[in-house]
């Protein structure tokens, strides 16, 4: 950008006032370098919400479209179906930044057409993984990349918890669907993109469906076995049918909606991260490891427990406004791109595809590939 725009706001458009939506207008009014150019929403109850805020209302996308000046960058916060087509209508108008909330897409073709259409029009495609931006996690990265844990060896996993009937009606009905909604795609797509994050590329995959209990064609949860590209192996249980605290919600206090519920209360972290050198826990980050010293010390030996600093201050919704606004006016890399996005949705397709076959599955770029169960 020159100078002088360099110093204008950036016009950011929201397009789905569902859940996700308001959260993000409220992260753009907080934004000085921002203005929130309008929502878009057929849905009787945004007109609600886009009154409620300083900002115009769009009943439909080809009105957003056709508007005059189109924004800067657009927010897609809709039903996970219609990330691609919608992603790629505003591109083809000419708009050049495009945050797409996670999946990217919900099958790995659609998404590999979207990076091509953005590639062929030079846009630029962001996915919303805002929990790249959680103060936790953005310890737990500068602890890992820092080498102190030594050669990482492994990663247990754990996400569950129990949604309301209610989440799955009325506008929510998609959540029900087999291959839009579901457990895999709409939260554990963020716990393996962090994974992956943290630890580097998973290449394989081995999962169990868990039984389910709400008559749905979308799975409700399973076990999961991953191996990473760095040699790492992992395991992950997954559920939203379950009463729990083992979330990564309730255990950073992130989503306002979820009630926090931190180690004082004996809930432990979702992470625990393994290394030759030490271990820790996420998300109270406390590393336990061996003092420093003469000799090799293992498990006669007392360990030492230390605690990671953490920046509690940071707002990861904030933060990834402010990440969008680095990246149009600075040209900052995407925190996670759009190719990193598709990375997350692939691995989410491998878990499926391992749930229904009972088989290993690898991952070879963006194919999955069925092997036998036995594990080389």
């Amino acid at each position: 950008m020159t100078s002088a725009s360099a110093e204008q706001p950036i016009s950011i458009a929201i397009i789905g006032s569902g859940l996700i939506g308001p959260r993000h207008a409220q992260s753009i009014l907080r934004n000085p370098q921002a203005t929130l150019h309008s929502l878009t929403d057929p849905a009787p109850h945004a007109i609600q919400i886009a009154t409620s805020l300083p900002t115009t209302y769009h009943s439909s996308l080809p009105s957003l479209l056709s508007s005059t000046p189109l924004p800067t960058a657009v927010l897609i916060c809709t039903p996970n179906h219609t990330h691609v087509a919608i992603a790629i209508s505003c591109i083809e108008v000419g708009i050049k930044y495009v945050l797409v909330e996670k999946p990217v897409s919900t099958s790995i073709q659609e998404g590999a057409k979207l990076l091509s259409v953005a590639k062929e029009h030079d846009a630029t495609i962001l996915v919303g993984h805002h929990r790249r931006f959680n103060p936790y996690l953005i310890s737990a990265k500068t602890e890992l990349d820092s080498g102190v844990l030594g050669q990482i060896i492994g990663v247990q996993g754990i996400w569950a918890l129990k949604k309301s009937s209610s989440y799955f009606d009325g506008i929510g009905e998609w959540r029900r669907n087999g291959e839009s909604g579901g457990v895999v795609l709409i939260n554990l797509i963020h716990e393996l993109d962090l994974l992956q994050y943290l630890l580097g590329k998973i290449t394989m995959v081995s999962a169990i469906e868990s039984k389910k209990t709400r008559g749905f064609d979308a799975e409700e949860g399973g076990a999961i076995i991953l191996r990473f590209e760095c040699g790492a192996v992992g395991t992950f249980l997954l559920s939203d049918a379950v009463p729990s605290p083992w979330n990564f919600e309730a255990g950073t206090g992130e989503n306002p909606t979820v009630p926090k519920v931190g180690k004082e209360n004996g809930a432990g972290g979702f992470y625990r991260i393994l290394g030759t050198r030490g271990g820790i826990s996420v998300p109270d980050l406390t590393r336990w490891s061996y003092e420093v010293g003469e000799g090799d010390k293992a498990w006669n030996d007392e360990l030492k427990k230390d605690k990671i600093e953490v920046d509690t201050e940071i707002v990861p919704f904030d933060e990834q406004i402010k990440h969008l606004v680095q990246v149009v006016k600075e040209g900052k890399k995407p925190k996670c791109s759009g190719e990193e996005g598709l990375s997350a949705m692939v691995v989410c397709e491998a878990v499926r595809v391992a749930m229904k076959s009972g088989t290993m599955v690898q991952i070879e770029g963006l194919d999955i590939v069925k092997r036998s169960s036995k594990h080389n």
